[in-house]
């Protein structure tokens, strides 16, 4: 492939938005995505509900048109597909970005197709909008690996009458618990924390609250699991004592974490939070290299949305196009 002025990498809506701004802007680009459009919203619960309305998730001035207040997964696929294909984005889907190294002219990228073939992708400037979805924070316990075991979950029908326990507290775990609930399965919640996280969906954790208290859900608070076994988890509790909890099929849902691995070598200075350091225009300490929406903020994922990333996408997209016309305007006549 011949030098493009940006490479960006990840096809979610951040970086769908950082393609349509390198578009309008005239700059040549490339994105690099190791599955599908709009990888992550694809792998969220197949009835997930969004938080926000529509006009927040809307990417290039293209409006989302939904029969409902709140946009569904559904909704979102369909919309961030015919967003690409009307603005024919220059997107490889299923071409992994494995390594992001300096080069004379900017940036090198190694990259992996889906069968197998390794390749390079020469670029001026590097825009990072990999989310943080598919890098699950791991519990680091015996038979987390198990087949009974999963950080993602989908939907209920495969777990009728089962007994099924699910880690967490957040908004995924609540949404996995009452979905399968209501789809038959025997659901216990284990929370290390005393209660249920407060950012919580407002019309999601009344229910919860609800089936707790009218004891449709079970919840142990102030506890974890220790080990998963085939036919059963080891919860602890917070005196150190333990018991064996029935389960099926374990859902640990406890968060998510962005894996820039692929940036390896480039010496990027971090916060104490784990955050890229960043400037106003999203530039990481590396020059040239931008890091839009979670991704960049390791330490604050629960700060950073589509809502918010894509106005990061635009930020960064507007600084490239700046430094490429200083460069361009340094050059010999």
């Amino acid at each position: 492939m011949s030098l493009v002025d940006t490479a960006i990498i990840g096809a979610g809506p951040v970086g769908l938005a950082a393609a349509i701004a390198c578009k309008r802007a005239g700059l040549s680009y490339v994105v690099l995505e190791k599955g599908c459009v709009v990888n992550a919203i694809f792998e969220y619960p197949t009835y997930m509900t969004f938080f926000t309305t529509a006009p927040e998730l809307e990417i290039g001035n293209h409006p989302m048109v939904t029969g409902h207040d709140k946009p569904d997964r559904r909704d979102a696929l369909m919309y961030y597909r015919l967003v690409t294909q009307r603005e024919a984005l220059n997107v490889e889907q299923y071409t992994e970005v494995t390594r992001v190294h300096a080069a004379p002219a900017g940036f090198t990228l190694e990259v992996e197709k889906r069968d197998g073939q390794m390749g390079t992708v020469e670029a001026r400037r590097v825009v990072v909008a990999t989310g943080y979805y598919d890098n699950p924070l791991g519990l680091g316990i015996p038979g987390e690996d198990s087949e009974n075991v999963s950080h993602y979950y989908t939907e209920a029908h495969p777990f009728m009458g089962l007994n099924v326990t699910v880690i967490g507290a957040g908004n995924s775990a609540a949404d996995a618990a009452l979905d399968l609930w209501r789809g038959g399965a025997n659901v216990t919640m284990v929370v290390r924390a005393p209660e249920l996280k407060s950012t919580i969906k407002y019309w999601v954790r009344p229910d919860l609250e609800n089936r707790i208290k009218e004891g449709s859900i079970a919840a142990h608070f102030t506890s974890r699991v220790v080990e998963i076994h085939p036919e059963h988890v080891t919860v602890q509790r917070e005196d150190g004592t333990t018991w064996p909890l029935p389960t099926h099929f374990t859902f640990a849902l406890t968060g998510y974490r962005p894996d820039l691995s692929f940036l390896t070598g480039l010496d990027l200075a971090t916060q104490p939070d784990e955050c890229l350091v960043l400037d106003e225009h999203y530039q990481s300490s590396v020059p040239g290299l931008f890091v839009a929406g979670s991704a960049g903020f390791a330490g604050k994922t629960n700060q950073v949305f589509i809502e918010n990333g894509r106005h990061h996408a635009v930020a960064a997209v507007a600084e490239i196009e700046r430094q490429l016309a200083r460069a361009a305007a340094l050059q010999p006549s």
